[in-house]
């Protein structure tokens, strides 16, 4: 048998596999009491069929898709290219959801945390980072209510993992956000946007919910609607490999890795799924990935851990691991949290972590802890939405 193609059986077998398991915690159907069914996160093809449902044309469906993802509205009655007939007709069979903000903290460095609550009760933490020095920033979104990967230096991860966000809850933490910074309509071409790029770092594996996540970017990234570019979108993950593939062959959005050890037997212990993923292979798929080069670059995250990962062999041994991949690396100091048992490397051994790095020609930019005061931080989010769900 050709090598190549039994590895690649063997990734679709792996992919189907990673598929299945994750449809056990899909989310509920977007449906209300009565019976209306939310617009948000369907695409453009599910929203013909809703206009057909009904008796409408194509052309409908174009409409909406105008009112809901440039001008974000959320009333039928304010579509003004729509008959009244027609918007009461709308109101009767659909919605126009957002995720309701329980709780939204401001922090002293302007970070903004939104707790936001789900229509089934579950709930999910999305952060705004804006940038300290331009009119810009970064909106940290969630994939999943808690996370099944066990990370021990990350807050989230002591949350088991509930279900998965779908498609509608992920793209309406983005909208949600902009509601709160009043960016409707959709900005045109270079003109500033606050709320200017999405991160999927936020709660949970994005790659363990890859099918909701790509819907839900394909819906952001369309140009006539909310209209962000892949290049303004990066997914992290902890290295879920056949994953990893299939979102850069399909997405070739921006790729940040969650390495945190250069050793299999430390990553083994603070990163888990290295055990199924080892390092080697996760940096292979790095290499692999189609969207990666000088221009945008795989960004690889470090946390800073004290007398665990900060060492100058560590720094070594990151350069020969990642030698010859158009990257960066993201230095980041640990955020403590209540009950976690790390503490945050030195500034000593942080700078001279990042100087061997970067005299190897990697930018190893530090990343400015934003947002601690309100459990904002990267490695921070965690709800205490447990309300079970029964998977029969």
């Amino acid at each position: 048998m050709n090598t190549a193609v039994g590895i690649a059986d063997l990734t679709e077998a792996e992919r189907t596999r990673i598929l299945a398991k994750t449809a056990r915690f899909n989310p509920p159907e977007y449906v209300t009491a009565d019976g209306r069914r939310d617009l948000i996160g369907l695409d453009r093809d599910q929203l013909i069929a809703e206009m057909a449902a009904i008796g409408e044309k194509p052309f409908r469906a174009k409409q909406l898709w105008h009112w809901i993802y440039h001008q974000g509205v959320t009333d039928f009655s304010v579509m003004s290219s729509i008959a009244r007939p027609l918007q009461q007709k709308l109101a009767e069979h659909f919605i126009i959801g957002r995720p309701t903000a329980a709780v939204v903290q401001t922090s002293v460095d302007d970070t903004r945390k939104f707790l936001f609550r789900f229509r089934d009760g579950q709930e999910a933490e999305t952060v705004y980072i804006p940038d300290p020095e331009e009119d810009r920033g970064a909106v940290c979104i969630s994939s999943q209510v808690g996370c099944t990967l066990s990370c021990r230096f990350c807050h989230t991860g002591t949350q088991t993992l509930v279900r998965n966000l779908g498609a509608a809850e992920i793209v309406g933490q983005f909208m949600a956000a902009r509601d709160s910074y009043g960016e409707w309509p959709s900005p045109h071409g270079e003109t500033p946007r606050l709320l200017s790029t999405i991160v999927l770092m936020g709660m949970g594996e994005p790659l363990y919910n890859y099918e909701n996540v790509a819907k839900a970017m394909r819906i952001v990234m369309d140009g006539e609607g909310i209209a962000l570019s892949r290049r303004r979108i990066t997914l992290s993950t902890s290295g879920v490999v056949p994953m990893m593939d299939r979102a850069g062959q399909e997405l070739a959005v921006n790729l940040a890795v969650s390495l945190h050890a250069v050793r299999d037997d430390l990553r083994d212990e603070i990163v888990p799924l290295n055990r199924k993923y080892p390092i080697a292979e996760v940096i292979a798929a790095c290499r692999r990935y189609p969207a990666a080069s000088n221009a945008r670059r795989i960004t690889f995250e470090y946390v800073m851990l004290k007398g665990i990962n900060d060492t100058p062999e560590d720094a070594r041994e990151l350069i020969r691991l990642i030698a010859g991949i158009p990257a960066k690396v993201n230095l980041i100091p640990f955020n403590p949290w209540p009950g976690s048992p790390y503490e945050t490397s030195s500034n000593t051994a942080i700078d001279r972590f990042a100087k061997i790095v970067m005299e190897a020609g990697f930018s190893s930019p530090v990343r400015t802890p934003r947002g601690r005061d309100i459990l904002a931080a990267c490695g921070q989010l965690r709800t205490e939405s447990r309300k079970d769900i029964d998977r029969g």
